[in-house]
């Protein structure tokens, strides 16, 4: 059946995610350490436990990483002597600061002219468990929506959140394919919706999964000649 629709994951897949997260939490704590002097030292311990427990009450948090943020930063700061106004306007500012620098991304090189050149062919969208926000990155031109875990309230690797893209989009299964870095939340999961699977692969890692991805690149510019012998029938 023809393609129509391809849908991204971001982090590791458009841009190497790990520097962008690094730089974000040093952003964090600089913030922090300038307005919330109450803080001492074992903060980051401090964050880290609330943040497992909140997930050990509500599980359903581990798709809800914004809210997951605040509300651990929220609680590190009430720890820290901060009434709880206080601690709520410190933590929404502090999780806004964070935000706008993990949207500091440096794209691979070849993304916009991949994107560019695909996106005059097929429809394109975005499914993220992240928060990047391809709108503040300046990349929302090449697709036609972008679903998060937190909107959908599911996450990757459940194929409800690939089914609610496939069903915005009006597109079968069998006319998507869905391009990721991550063996399970990217490839099991969109492969468990009927979807085929492209992973991206830039290390060469060997392929260690249950079942193998329907095709695997080392970066974006491979793509558009492997969808066209897809498209070819090859």
């Amino acid at each position: 059946m023809t393609l129509r629709l391809i849908t991204f994951d971001l982090d590791d897949t458009l841009w190497d995610a790990p520097p962008v997260l690094q730089a974000a939490e040093a952003a964090l704590q600089r913030w922090l350490a300038e307005h919330a002097p109450h803080l001492d030292d074992q903060a980051g311990s401090r964050y880290r436990s609330n943040r497992q427990w909140l997930l050990e009450q509500e599980p359903a948090l581990k798709g809800r990483i914004s809210e997951l943020r605040q509300r651990a930063l929220q609680r590190s700061l009430q720890q820290a002597g901060y009434a709880d106004a206080q601690a709520a306007q410190l933590a929404a500012a502090a999780f806004e600061h964070f935000l706008a620098a993990r949207q500091q991304v440096a794209l691979f090189p070849e993304v916009r002219p991949t994107l560019e050149r695909l996106a005059g062919q097929f429809t394109l969208g975005v499914l993220t468990n992240g928060n990047a926000d391809v709108q503040r990155i300046g990349i929302a031109g090449y697709f036609r929506f972008a679903f998060s875990a937190e909107q959908l309230g599911v996450s990757k690797p459940d194929p409800r959140a690939f089914q609610a893209v496939l069903a915005h989009a009006g597109v079968a299964a069998a006319q998507a394919v869905h391009i990721g870095d991550h063996p399970d939340d990217d490839i099991h999961g969109a492969q468990a919706a009927g979807m085929r699977a492209v992973w991206v692969n830039p290390q060469g890692k060997p392929w260690s999964g249950a079942r193998a991805p329907d095709a695997q690149v080392a970066g974006l510019a491979e793509l558009p000649a492997l969808l066209a012998r897809w498209q070819r029938g090859h």
